[in-house]
């Protein structure tokens, strides 16, 4: 791993002493899928063994979704009723992909823990994609079961493998066997237990698979976390995390859903579409102690303006993650909210890296504004030139790692497996970015990859789609600034003289095709060609220069 930086960091003593050889959370070398790497050495290794553990924490509440609490004992109950009726009734064992289309729910990572209980793989389908994207994925990995709510239900068509509703279906089979032990399956901890979809650069999403060792590891990241927060005398004791962010997303369920059932904490599920005033009563409600929030919506709370008429008193952590964020803006959220001041962090990681990637403390942050960090525990980070060779200190390169916290792989997709990992075990992100004393410092995300309200938009899938229209000869989709979303989507669309097309007729063509925010919302139509070179290839530069300050 990267050097620490030469300012004192009490953080970093107290970590190097937990994970020193002897300590509970030592850290070793050891061959991980053939290669050597630092692994926790007293790690559990399958997720069936976490789930298993919960039972400790007996009646102490784990789900809280609406009118649903489950404490940890009652999930664990549903869990094996579930697994049971999944394994005998619907015949689903190691390697099978179980596919979960649902809004966030607590039946969404009920079924996550039945699924992976089994050996079998739960795959989280975007509950944003359109009718065209659900059906690729469903091609694409071919589940033998499908589970799925009921306005998603109307977007499936027809698939060959038989459809569970997460409304009745799920909830019956959880306590038709109250008291059922949990199936027992020999699994290996790089077996695959997860396939999470990434837009992807060729206009299709990629499926990363993630390992049962890839999840353990990010637990026992933030287990090291919290045993470093209670050397230092700041151990918060009985937490309850705000879950805001899509389960398909490594953010809540590799983040949150499934470390805190290992460390038996609350996490408190946010329904439908995100509202500022809605959260904000919820926190109030529930005393949420800790919020994992994407940029836009601590902008919307921001925003939001006196925020005097909430009881935010519980708030003890507040962290920003997913996409990049501002020292302004970082400054701005610490003087509306103190608690932001003592606790603010942030991070570095994409869906291949499972979790963090790199962390900055709030002292970080104090220290270096810009920075997302150092690489946490186990992950090694190097910065790259375009031959793969390592830069020194303050050139940039592309941002390349390597830990048991980086996916297997791909799904049914060898060669784009290989190009982003190397047969030694270091992946390439697609990230530029530098390093300075062991802190990281990133310089833009995938070269053309719009980051709107924390999701994910490769101009080539929406380009795609607008290719369809009969009136569009060509057309380039760039990110401009927005003052909530971070960024927002923009079309340049050329179309001919004699075959006039306006906005509106082409965002409600592309809404049939692609999940409703990768839409373009700002539009450039005209009948001059895109600026090519020589080859051909669109010069993207000029056509940002020349749009992205466009009002649309």
């Amino acid at each position: 791993m990267s050097d620490r930086s030469t300012t004192p960091d009490p953080r970093a003593a107290v970590t190097a002493r937990l994970t020193a050889p002897g300590a509970a959370l030592e850290i070793t070398c050891e061959p991980v899928r053939g290669i050597p790497m630092p692994v926790f050495r007293n790690r559990r290794h399958t997720l069936p063994e976490l789930l298993l553990e919960s039972a400790r924490y007996g009646d102490s509440e784990y789900l809280i979704c609406g009118d649903t609490r489950w404490s940890f004992a009652e999930h664990l109950d549903r869990v094996a009723s579930l697994s049971h009726a999944l394994r005998t009734t619907h015949g689903i064992g190691k390697g099978d992909r179980v596919a979960i289309l649902a809004a966030n729910c607590a039946e969404w990572i009920l079924t996550f823990w039945a699924t992976t209980s089994l050996g079998a793989i739960a795959v989280g389908m975007n509950s944003m994609w359109s009718a065209r994207e659900i059906a690729y994925g469903m091609q694409h990995c071919t589940p033998a079961l499908v589970v799925a709510d009921a306005s998603r239900r109307d977007l499936l068509g027809a698939v060959e493998a038989p459809v569970l509703s997460i409304e009745s279906d799920i909830s019956r089979l959880a306590t038709d066997t109250p008291g059922k032990l949990l199936p027992t399956t020999e699994i290996d901890e790089d077996d695959p237990a997860v396939i999470l979809y990434t837009s992807g650069t060729t206009g299709r999403p990629k499926g990363a698979v993630h390992s049962h060792r890839n999840m353990i590891a990010a637990v026992d990241f933030y287990r090291l976390n919290e045993a470093v927060a209670a050397e230092l005398g700041s151990a918060p004791g009985t937490r309850r995390f705000l879950l805001a962010t899509p389960l398909f997303h490594i953010a809540a369920l590799h983040n949150l859903a499934v470390p805190r059932l290992a460390l038996g904490d609350t996490a408190v599920i946010h329904t439908g579409r995100f509202d500022i005033d809605r959260v904000l009563r919820l926190i109030e409600t529930e005393r949420v102690t800790n919020w994992g929030a994407v940029p836009t919506m601590l902008h919307r709370l921001l925003e939001h303006g006196d925020l005097s008429g909430y009881d935010l008193s519980s708030l003890r952590t507040i962290s920003v993650n997913s996409a990049p964020s501002s020292a302004s803006f970082k400054k701005r959220l610490r003087e509306a909210l103190p608690v932001a001041g003592r606790s603010l962090g942030t991070s570095y990681g994409l869906t291949e890296s499972s979790t963090a990637a790199t962390f900055a403390t709030a002292a970080d942050l104090q220290e270096r504004p810009d920075t997302v960090g150092t690489p946490v525990p186990t992950m090694n980070v190097q910065i790259r030139d375009e031959h793969g060779e390592p830069v020194s200190d303050g050139t940039e390169g592309e941002i390349c790692l390597r830990g048991p916290l980086v996916m297997l792989g791909y799904w049914n997709n060898p060669e784009a497996t290989a190009a982003a990992i190397a047969a030694d075990g270091w992946m390439r992100t697609g990230d530029l970015g530098t390093m300075n004393d062991g802190y990281l410092w990133v310089s833009s995300r995938r070269s053309d990859l719009i980051l709107r309200g924390g999701e994910n938009v490769y101009p080539i899938e929406v380009e795609n789609a607008l290719s369809e229209h009969p009136a569009v000869r060509e057309c380039a989709v760039l990110g401009v600034a927005h003052a909530d979303l971070g960024q927002e989507v923009c079309a340049v669309v050329v179309t001919a003289d004699t075959d006039p097309v306006g906005a509106e007729e082409l965002s409600a063509f592309v809404t049939e095709r692609i999940a409703r925010y990768k839409v373009p919302t700002r539009w450039e139509i005209t009948t001059e060609p895109l600026p090519r070179n020589a080859t051909g290839k669109v010069k993207r530069l000029e056509v940002v220069r020349a749009y992205a300050g466009t009002g649309g």
